[in-house]
């Protein structure tokens, strides 16, 4: 998608979606420029893979004050380096110090922004340990930035042990708080209200950990064995996503098992 504002969303915010659309990044990777009006600099926001291309377009609609990233995976980052390259040295600033390029690693709670746009950092962790999310506040608009904390569509994988499906459950009932906000994410469509697709992604997580403990009682030990039970119809080119996940909820399980100390056995996450 080339340089529009998605409609409902303030003339200020651009969407340039990265050329690598597949199973796990839907339409594409959705990297996201800031400019409030009449300002020189904007803000970039996961400036998505290496493809010169997608990152010349983003160059060309600079300069920037700087380049957020709300996560580590590559889809999101792996141009972050070259980016700042293209554009004579621009600072990345990610959780994780080893995606930040000549800035320090933002802080949980950190506030940062241009003359006229506030960011704050909200820490999200669970889809990755160094997952955040970025309030961005300009007059009266309000705008979440959710990475892949939450998606536009589907369901985000949270894939053990890197993801952690305790602070990911967290993290989906902090973002419940922030009202009848529109969701900016990392992939797929935006969706109008933050605080109600947390919600029915809590849902959704509890009605499957809810199948998990069921497939354990039916004797699953293992991620493969709850992936059998649990996504029967499972698209083969995806199963191991199903497994990744499958793994998370037995780490979880197996973590609420030992703190209450139910004698039903530990579990194999792998």
């Amino acid at each position: 998608m080339g340089g529009a504002a998605p409609e409902g969303l303030p003339g200020w915010v651009t969407l340039l979606r990265a050329p690598n659309p597949g199973p796990m990044t839907l339409d594409g990777t959705n990297t996201w420029v800031l400019r409030a009006p009449g300002e020189t600099h904007g803000v970039v926001i996961d400036p998505g893979p290496l493809d010169e291309s997608h990152l010349s377009r983003i160059a060309g609609q600079g300069p920037y004050a700087f380049i957020l990233i709300t996560h580590g995976h590559h889809d999101h980052v792996e141009g972050a380096a070259r980016l700042s390259e293209l554009l004579g040295g621009t600072v990345v600033l990610a959780a994780d110090p080893a995606h930040c390029v000549a800035g320090e690693p933002l802080d949980p709670e950190e506030h940062l922004g241009t003359a006229q746009l506030e960011i704050s950092v909200l820490d999200t962790p669970g889809h990755t340990a160094d997952s955040v999310c970025f309030l961005v506040e300009h007059g009266n608009a309000r705008l979440m930035f959710t990475g892949d904390t939450i998606l536009g569509r589907g369901t985000t994988v949270v894939a053990h042990p890197d993801g952690d499906l305790g602070a990911y459950l967290g993290s989906l009932e902090r973002l419940t708080a922030y009202g009848e906000m529109a969701m900016l994410p990392g992939h797929g469509p935006v969706r109008a209200d933050v605080a109600a697709v947390a919600r029915a992604y809590l849902d959704h997580r509890r009605e499957r950990l809810a199948q998990v403990e069921a497939a354990m009682a039916a004797g699953a030990r293992t991620a493969e064995q709850v992936v059998d039970i649990v996504y029967p119809d499972i698209d083969p080119g995806v199963r191991f996503a199903a497994i990744w996940s499958a793994a998370a909820q037995l780490d979880y399980l197996n973590h609420k098992i030992g703190e209450s100390g139910t004698p039903a056995g530990r579990l194999d996450p792998l």
